[in-house]
C-alpha cells in the first residue's frame, strides 16, 4: 500500500522535478559571467589593490587563486576559466606571463576604490 502510494506520487512529481532541474542549471553564458564576476571580485581586484600595481604575474595570480579557492571551497578550473574570460572581454591584457588591468581602471586602483565587475565592464566598454 505504501509502496504503491510512493510509486504513484513519484510518477506524478517526476515532470516537476525535471522542470526544476532545468531551471536550476545555468546556461554557458551565465556560467561564464559568474566565473568572471567571481574571479574579478575575489582574486583580481583584491590582488591589484594588495600589490598596488596595474600589472601582476601569473605566479601572483596562482598564489592568490590557491588561497581564495581553498577559502571559498571552489575549484581552480572556475578561476582559470574566469581569468581567460576576463582577458577575452578586454578587462585584463596579457603579455607573456604578465597581466595588466585596462587603463580606464587605473584611477580606481589609485584611489583604492571598490571596483566590482559591473563597473569594470562598463568602464572598459565606454568609448
Amino acid at each position: 500500500m505504501i509502496l504503491e502510494f510512493l510509486f504513484e506520487t513519484s510518477i506524478q512529481l517526476y515532470p516537476l522535478l525535471q522542470i526544476l532541474l532545468m531551471l536550476s542549471e545555468k546556461g554557458k553564458y551565465a556560467a561564464a559571467t559568474e566565473n568572471r564576476r567571481f574571479v574579478w571580485a575575489e582574486i583580481i581586484w583584491p590582488l591589484v589593490l594588495e600589490i598596488n600595481d596595474i600589472t601582476f604575474s601569473l605566479k601572483q595570480f596562482q598564489e592568490k587563486r590557491e588561497r581564495v579557492c581553498k577559502e571559498k571551497n571552489t575549484t581552480i578550473t572556475i578561476a582559470s576559466r574566469g581569468l581567460v574570460s576576463l582577458v577575452l572581454k578586454g578587462i585584463l591584457l596579457k603579455e607573456n606571463n604578465t597581466y595588466s588591468i585596462h587603463y580606464k581602471l587605473i584611477p580606481y586602483m589609485r584611489l583604492k576604490a571598490k571596483c566590482d565587475y559591473a563597473t569594470a565592464i562598463h568602464e572598459v566598454r565606454i568609448k
